[in-house]
């Protein structure tokens, strides 16, 4: 009788948690760049962050927009997709506005030019819009025609998260090249390990396609690598080459 009387509460309890996951899903991979991208606003300074984590996510989630076509699953993950889309380009247009403003060289680079040397380091935002429509253009006739293939379809989703588990690396290669966190948001890398953590635990509970919880598990070793960067470089900062101390040396380089 007790258990009978609890139940009235317990459903509604278990739909308010499933509709709380599920919003947590599709917009807590946003909440990460809110800092960096107050931090970009209010300094006009770009460089701390690597644009090219826009274009990991952009493509792995257009990929799995495709894999959806294959292969339904759950649809926050879908509109999670979209939202972050939507995020990324948004991103790509702040960091493009400011770097150009601070470029002193003057010279335009568009898409159009088709210069791998310069890919993805185009001089208007409208280039980045390009890029993007035109590989969902060719992904998705692609995927048109071998959307029948089962092998296709697990292959593609397969790319899909995996691309997204590389979503660290970028910024991780900077890091590692520059000797330096500086610029990088901190708060952004630990929303990113926060927030992987809860998905993976998502994909994991909901019996997600293998594919996703495998990535995610990788994505979040790659942010741990991120965080441990912060740290080391923060209590053991590169010593300034011996050359560096003469001011002449330092101007010319």
């Amino acid at each position: 009788m007790e258990a009978e009387g609890l139940g009235w509460l317990l459903v509604p309890l278990h739909q308010l948690v499933s509709w709380v996951a599920a919003g947590a899903m599709v917009f807590g991979g946003v909440v990460p760049y809110i800092p960096q991208y107050r931090d970009i606003r209010r300094t006009q300074n770009a460089d701390g962050f690597s644009t090219h984590v826009c274009l990991v996510l952009l493509v792995a989630n257009i990929l799995r927009i495709l894999f959806w076509f294959g292969r339904h699953f759950e649809s926050p993950l879908l509109w999670q997709s979209i939202v972050m889309i939507l995020t990324m380009l948004l991103m790509l247009k702040l960091c493009t506005e400011v770097r150009v403003a601070n470029e002193l060289n003057i010279k335009r680079r568009s898409f159009a030019d088709f210069d791998p040397h310069h890919f993805w380091h185009w001089s208007s935002f409208a280039d980045y819009v390009q890029c993007v429509l035109a590989f969902t253009g060719v992904a998705g006739y692609i995927t048109y025609l071998s959307i029948d293939s089962a092998l296709f379809v697990e292959t593609l989703g397969f790319l899909a998260v995996l691309t997204e588990a590389m979503l660290g690396v970028p910024q991780l290669y900077r890091n590692y090249r520059h000797r330096s966190t500086e610029g990088m948001s901190l708060k952004m890398v630990l929303m990113w390990t926060s927030g992987d953590t809860f998905k993976t635990a998502y994909f994991l509970l909901n019996g997600a396609p293998l594919q996703f919880s495998v990535c995610g598990l990788l994505q979040v070793m790659v942010d741990l690598a991120i965080l441990g960067q912060a740290y080391a470089f923060a209590h053991h900062p590169q010593k300034p080459a011996p050359h560096a101390v003469h001011p002449a040396s330092a101007k010319a380089l």
